[in-house]
């Protein structure tokens, strides 16, 4: 399977007065705010790092969704949490944080297979930076 998936931003200004969008190709970011503040500060709007995050936590989770079914578990509810760690201009630390309910599986065999979704999962293996991994099953 190929695909190529679209985003793009616009920028107008300085990095610390100016502003600008971010879109994605599927519409679901349609000229998203994104400034300094929405950046650095807490203003409204978007960043790469939440993209970052966003981007991971979905990955990861759908990965470790196959990775149960081809073992012939289905999962009732699985959650991640990303946390992007920036620092000094570098995204330094990724805490992927996982609760799930998986009926029938063993909280041994639940962790080898988000350990294994964590690590053939094609965000993870594009970022380069420290990924920590914590699960908890219900």
């Amino acid at each position: 399977m190929k695909f190529t998936r679209r985003a793009n931003a616009n920028w107008k200004g300085t990095g610390m007065e100016g502003k600008g969008t971010i879109s994605t190709q599927s519409t679901t970011l349609n000229e998203a705010q994104l400034s300094f503040k929405t950046r650095f500060e807490q203003g409204v709007g978007t960043n790469p790092e939440e993209l970052i995050a966003a981007a991971h936590s979905g990955c990861f989770t759908m990965q470790l969704s196959f990775l149960l079914s081809e073992a012939g578990f289905v999962p009732e509810d699985l959650d991640t949490v990303a946390k992007v760690t920036f620092e000094d201009g570098t995204i330094t630390l990724i805490q992927l944080e996982l609760t799930g309910k998986v009926p029938g599986i063993s909280a041994e065999d639940f962790q080898l297979a988000a350990q294994k979704a964590k690590e053939i999962c094609p965000i993870s293996k594009l970022l380069n930076t420290e990924i920590t991994l914590s699960v908890k099953l219900n």
